[in-house]
Protein backbone atom coordinates (compact mmCIF):
# COMPACT_ATOMS: atom_id res chain seq x y z
CA UNK A 1 0.00 0.00 0.00
CA UNK A 2 2.06 3.09 -0.98
CA UNK A 3 -0.10 5.48 1.32
CA UNK A 4 1.57 3.27 4.42
CA UNK A 5 5.13 3.48 2.68
CA UNK A 6 4.68 6.88 2.62
CA UNK A 7 3.42 7.78 5.89
CA UNK A 8 6.05 5.21 7.30
CA UNK A 9 8.64 7.27 5.88
CA UNK A 10 6.92 10.49 7.19
CA UNK A 11 7.27 9.39 10.61
CA UNK A 12 10.95 8.26 10.57
CA UNK A 13 12.02 11.49 9.15
CA UNK A 14 10.11 13.56 11.79
CA UNK A 15 11.74 10.77 14.32
CA UNK A 16 14.86 11.71 13.08
CA UNK A 17 14.31 15.31 13.45
CA UNK A 18 12.64 15.38 16.51
CA UNK A 19 15.34 15.68 19.98
CA UNK A 20 12.74 14.31 21.79
CA UNK A 21 12.61 11.02 19.81
CA UNK A 22 14.80 8.26 20.98
CA UNK A 23 13.94 5.36 19.54
CA UNK A 24 11.02 4.19 16.85
CA UNK A 25 10.73 0.68 16.45
CA UNK A 26 7.82 -1.38 14.05
CA UNK A 27 6.06 -4.06 14.90
CA UNK A 28 3.64 -6.63 14.71
CA UNK A 29 2.35 -8.23 11.40
CA UNK A 30 4.30 -5.90 8.89
CA UNK A 31 7.43 -7.56 10.62
CA UNK A 32 5.81 -11.05 11.77
CA UNK A 33 6.63 -13.40 9.28
CA UNK A 34 4.06 -15.97 9.90
CA UNK A 35 1.13 -12.86 9.40
CA UNK A 36 -0.89 -12.37 6.49
CA UNK A 37 -0.48 -9.03 5.24
CA UNK A 38 -1.91 -6.87 2.47
CA UNK A 39 -3.20 -3.23 1.78
CA UNK A 40 -5.47 -2.93 5.63
CA UNK A 41 -2.28 -4.09 7.88
CA UNK A 42 -1.83 -1.60 10.11
CA UNK A 43 1.68 0.54 10.81
CA UNK A 44 2.03 -0.61 14.40
CA UNK A 45 4.79 2.00 15.87
CA UNK A 46 6.36 2.47 19.13
CA UNK A 47 8.07 5.76 19.82
CA UNK A 48 10.53 6.44 22.94
CA UNK A 49 10.48 10.51 24.02
CA UNK A 50 12.88 11.83 26.71
CA UNK A 51 9.57 13.13 28.15
CA UNK A 52 6.53 11.27 26.99
CA UNK A 53 4.04 13.08 28.68
CA UNK A 54 3.77 16.02 26.56
CA UNK A 55 3.29 14.03 23.94
CA UNK A 56 1.19 11.77 25.16
CA UNK A 57 -1.03 15.37 26.35
CA UNK A 58 -0.59 17.26 23.52
CA UNK A 59 -1.84 15.32 19.83
CA UNK A 60 -0.97 18.35 17.23
CA UNK A 61 2.12 15.96 16.03
CA UNK A 62 -0.47 13.64 15.35
CA UNK A 63 -1.72 15.44 12.57
CA UNK A 64 1.83 15.93 10.91
CA UNK A 65 1.40 12.86 9.05
CA UNK A 66 -2.36 13.23 7.49
CA UNK A 67 -5.53 14.18 8.52
CA UNK A 68 -7.89 11.56 11.37
CA UNK A 69 -10.77 10.71 10.96
CA UNK A 70 -10.79 8.63 14.41
CA UNK A 71 -8.92 7.98 16.80
CA UNK A 72 -8.51 6.04 20.33
CA UNK A 73 -6.44 6.87 23.19
CA UNK A 74 -5.45 4.74 26.49
CA UNK A 75 -3.10 5.98 29.06
CA UNK A 76 -0.68 4.74 31.57
CA UNK A 77 -3.24 3.23 33.18
CA UNK A 78 -4.31 0.91 31.13
CA UNK A 79 -0.37 -0.81 30.56
CA UNK A 80 0.64 -0.63 34.11
CA UNK A 81 2.27 2.91 33.76
CA UNK A 82 4.73 1.62 31.23
CA UNK A 83 3.50 3.20 27.94
CA UNK A 84 -0.31 4.83 26.33
CA UNK A 85 -1.21 4.38 23.53
CA UNK A 86 -2.66 6.51 20.52
CA UNK A 87 -4.70 4.07 17.65
CA UNK A 88 -5.59 6.69 14.49
CA UNK A 89 -7.14 6.22 11.12
CA UNK A 90 -6.24 8.61 9.26
CA UNK A 91 -8.46 9.80 5.86
CA UNK A 92 -5.87 7.93 3.25
CA UNK A 93 -7.19 4.83 5.11
CA UNK A 94 -4.03 3.79 7.05
CA UNK A 95 -4.58 3.16 10.79
CA UNK A 96 -1.17 3.72 12.84
CA UNK A 97 -1.07 2.72 16.21
CA UNK A 98 1.66 4.78 18.27
CA UNK A 99 2.75 2.95 21.07
CA UNK A 100 4.28 6.05 23.45
CA UNK A 101 7.27 4.91 25.88
CA UNK A 102 9.07 6.97 28.21
CA UNK A 103 12.43 6.49 27.30
CA UNK A 104 13.43 5.06 31.53
CA UNK A 105 10.51 2.64 31.17
CA UNK A 106 11.83 1.48 27.70
CA UNK A 107 14.82 0.73 29.37
CA UNK A 108 13.35 -1.57 31.94
CA UNK A 109 11.22 -3.19 29.17
CA UNK A 110 14.60 -3.91 27.26
CA UNK A 111 16.28 -5.33 30.31
CA UNK A 112 13.26 -7.92 31.61
CA UNK A 113 14.37 -11.48 31.44
CA UNK A 114 12.12 -12.62 29.03
CA UNK A 115 10.81 -10.86 25.75
CA UNK A 116 7.30 -8.81 25.83
CA UNK A 117 4.88 -10.42 23.35
CA UNK A 118 4.76 -7.61 21.27
CA UNK A 119 8.31 -7.85 20.53
CA UNK A 120 8.26 -11.98 20.49
CA UNK A 121 5.83 -11.68 17.60
CA UNK A 122 8.59 -9.55 15.50
CA UNK A 123 9.73 -6.27 15.13
CA UNK A 124 12.51 -3.60 13.80
CA UNK A 125 14.39 -1.28 14.56
CA UNK A 126 13.94 1.94 12.44
CA UNK A 127 15.53 4.75 14.76
CA UNK A 128 17.79 4.24 17.64
CA UNK A 129 19.84 7.23 18.57
CA UNK A 130 20.93 6.20 21.79
CA UNK A 131 21.44 2.78 21.20
CA UNK A 132 18.62 1.86 23.44
CA UNK A 133 17.71 -1.31 21.64
CA UNK A 134 21.46 -2.85 21.67
CA UNK A 135 20.32 -5.99 24.69
CA UNK A 136 16.93 -6.27 22.68
CA UNK A 137 16.22 -10.05 22.20
CA UNK A 138 15.27 -11.13 19.38
CA UNK A 139 12.00 -12.51 18.75
CA UNK A 140 11.22 -16.05 18.92
CA UNK A 141 7.22 -15.99 17.58
CA UNK A 142 6.63 -18.69 19.78
CA UNK A 143 4.50 -16.51 21.92
CA UNK A 144 1.75 -16.42 18.61
CA UNK A 145 2.27 -20.35 17.97
CA UNK A 146 -0.51 -23.22 18.87
CA UNK A 147 0.79 -25.29 21.64
CA UNK A 148 -0.66 -28.93 22.66
CA UNK A 149 -3.22 -29.09 24.83
CA UNK A 150 -2.98 -31.24 28.32
CA UNK A 151 -5.35 -33.54 28.48
CA UNK A 152 -7.01 -31.80 31.31
CA UNK A 153 -7.57 -28.52 29.56
CA UNK A 154 -9.04 -30.49 26.47
CA UNK A 155 -11.71 -32.17 28.78
CA UNK A 156 -12.52 -28.77 30.25
CA UNK A 157 -13.05 -27.39 26.67
CA UNK A 158 -15.16 -30.55 25.59
CA UNK A 159 -17.06 -30.03 28.88
CA UNK A 160 -17.92 -26.42 28.98
CA UNK A 161 -18.56 -26.60 25.03
CA UNK A 162 -21.40 -29.19 25.63
CA UNK A 163 -22.66 -27.68 29.02
CA UNK A 164 -22.74 -24.06 26.79
CA UNK A 165 -24.98 -25.07 24.13
CA UNK A 166 -27.82 -26.02 26.31
CA UNK A 167 -27.83 -22.05 27.10
CA UNK A 168 -28.01 -21.73 23.23
CA UNK A 169 -31.00 -24.02 23.02
CA UNK A 170 -32.91 -22.34 25.45
CA UNK A 171 -32.75 -19.25 24.15
CA UNK A 172 -33.51 -20.40 20.81
CA UNK A 173 -36.96 -22.01 22.24
CA UNK A 174 -37.31 -18.97 24.05
CA UNK A 175 -36.66 -16.32 20.99
CA UNK A 176 -33.98 -14.81 22.41
CA UNK A 177 -31.89 -14.21 19.79
CA UNK A 178 -29.88 -11.75 21.55
CA UNK A 179 -28.57 -14.18 24.47
CA UNK A 180 -28.52 -16.88 22.11
CA UNK A 181 -25.77 -14.83 19.99
CA UNK A 182 -24.02 -13.95 22.67
CA UNK A 183 -23.27 -17.67 23.70
CA UNK A 184 -23.04 -18.82 20.22
CA UNK A 185 -20.62 -16.42 19.15
CA UNK A 186 -18.68 -14.58 21.99
CA UNK A 187 -18.95 -18.00 24.20
CA UNK A 188 -19.20 -20.91 22.23
CA UNK A 189 -17.00 -19.69 18.88
CA UNK A 190 -14.54 -17.66 21.02
CA UNK A 191 -13.80 -19.88 23.53
CA UNK A 192 -14.29 -23.54 22.21
CA UNK A 193 -14.13 -23.50 18.56
CA UNK A 194 -11.52 -21.55 17.37
CA UNK A 195 -8.80 -23.34 19.92
CA UNK A 196 -10.29 -26.62 18.99
CA UNK A 197 -9.25 -25.90 15.68
CA UNK A 198 -5.91 -24.31 16.03
CA UNK A 199 -5.56 -27.71 18.13
CA UNK A 200 -6.58 -29.87 15.00
CA UNK A 201 -4.83 -27.82 12.58
CA UNK A 202 -1.62 -27.88 14.50
CA UNK A 203 -1.56 -31.60 14.86
CA UNK A 204 -1.52 -32.01 11.25
CA UNK A 205 1.83 -30.16 11.72
CA UNK A 206 3.19 -32.07 14.28
CA UNK A 207 2.41 -29.00 16.62
CA UNK A 208 5.92 -26.88 14.76
CA UNK A 209 5.87 -23.45 14.77
CA UNK A 210 2.51 -23.48 13.07
CA UNK A 211 0.00 -20.28 13.89
CA UNK A 212 -3.03 -19.36 12.06
CA UNK A 213 -2.96 -15.85 13.82
CA UNK A 214 -5.65 -14.23 15.45
CA UNK A 215 -9.43 -15.68 15.88
CA UNK A 216 -8.78 -18.16 13.06
CA UNK A 217 -8.14 -15.32 10.08
CA UNK A 218 -6.12 -18.17 8.39
CA UNK A 219 -7.78 -21.55 9.27
CA UNK A 220 -9.47 -21.54 5.45
CA UNK A 221 -5.33 -21.74 4.31
CA UNK A 222 -5.31 -24.45 6.66
CA UNK A 223 -8.48 -26.45 6.49
CA UNK A 224 -9.82 -28.71 3.74
CA UNK A 225 -12.55 -27.42 1.39
CA UNK A 226 -14.89 -29.96 3.50
CA UNK A 227 -14.00 -28.78 6.80
CA UNK A 228 -14.02 -24.84 6.13
CA UNK A 229 -17.47 -25.47 4.27
CA UNK A 230 -18.70 -27.05 7.67
CA UNK A 231 -17.20 -24.32 10.02
CA UNK A 232 -19.01 -21.97 7.49
CA UNK A 233 -22.18 -23.80 8.38
CA UNK A 234 -21.92 -22.95 12.31
CA UNK A 235 -22.48 -19.02 11.48
CA UNK A 236 -26.59 -17.98 10.86
CA UNK A 237 -28.22 -15.13 10.45
CA UNK A 238 -31.06 -14.23 12.88
CA UNK A 239 -33.44 -16.77 11.72
CA UNK A 240 -34.21 -19.11 14.57
CA UNK A 241 -34.33 -22.01 12.48
CA UNK A 242 -30.84 -21.13 10.62
CA UNK A 243 -29.63 -20.74 14.88
CA UNK A 244 -30.96 -24.45 14.97
CA UNK A 245 -29.20 -25.46 12.31
CA UNK A 246 -25.89 -23.77 13.56
CA UNK A 247 -25.87 -24.71 16.69
CA UNK A 248 -26.15 -28.70 15.23
CA UNK A 249 -23.55 -27.79 13.02
CA UNK A 250 -21.28 -26.78 15.33
CA UNK A 251 -21.96 -29.62 17.73
CA UNK A 252 -21.54 -32.27 14.52
CA UNK A 253 -17.66 -30.44 13.73
CA UNK A 254 -16.71 -30.38 17.45
CA UNK A 255 -17.80 -34.04 17.75
CA UNK A 256 -15.56 -35.11 14.61
CA UNK A 257 -12.60 -32.68 15.34
CA UNK A 258 -12.68 -33.73 19.18
CA UNK A 259 -12.26 -37.95 18.28
CA UNK A 260 -9.82 -36.75 15.91
CA UNK A 261 -8.04 -34.89 18.43
CA UNK A 262 -8.17 -37.54 21.02
CA UNK A 263 -7.26 -40.79 19.39
CA UNK A 264 -3.93 -38.30 18.36
CA UNK A 265 -3.37 -37.11 21.29
CA UNK A 266 -4.72 -40.37 23.12
CA UNK A 267 -7.23 -38.56 25.02
CA UNK A 268 -10.49 -39.74 26.18
CA UNK A 269 -13.25 -39.04 24.48
CA UNK A 270 -16.58 -37.80 26.98
CA UNK A 271 -18.61 -39.38 24.45
CA UNK A 272 -21.47 -40.21 26.96
CA UNK A 273 -21.45 -36.64 27.81
CA UNK A 274 -22.22 -35.36 23.85
CA UNK A 275 -24.84 -37.79 23.52
CA UNK A 276 -26.73 -36.54 27.18
CA UNK A 277 -26.62 -33.61 26.13
CA UNK A 278 -27.73 -34.15 22.43
CA UNK A 279 -30.64 -35.82 23.48
CA UNK A 280 -31.59 -32.86 26.04
CA UNK A 281 -31.05 -30.24 22.68
CA UNK A 282 -33.28 -32.47 20.86
CA UNK A 283 -36.25 -32.55 23.60
CA UNK A 284 -35.92 -28.79 23.98
CA UNK A 285 -35.98 -28.11 20.38
CA UNK A 286 -38.96 -30.87 19.57
CA UNK A 287 -40.64 -28.85 22.82
CA UNK A 288 -44.28 -27.15 21.76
Amino acid sequence: MKARGEKLKQIISWAEDNPDVRAVLLTSSLVNPYAPVDDFSDLDIELVFENMKEYEADKKWIYLFGKPISMVEEDETCFDGRHSMKMVLYIDHVKVDFKLYQKSEFIKEVQEESLSEDWDVGYKVLVDKDNLTKDLKMPTYQSIMILKPTEKRFQQLMNDFWWDTTYVAKCLKRGDLFYAKFMSEDVIRTDYLVPLIEWYIASGHEWKNITTNKHGRLFRKYLSAELWTRVEATFSGSNINENWRALYAAADLVHDLGIALAQKLDFEYPQKHEDDIRKYLDEVKSVS
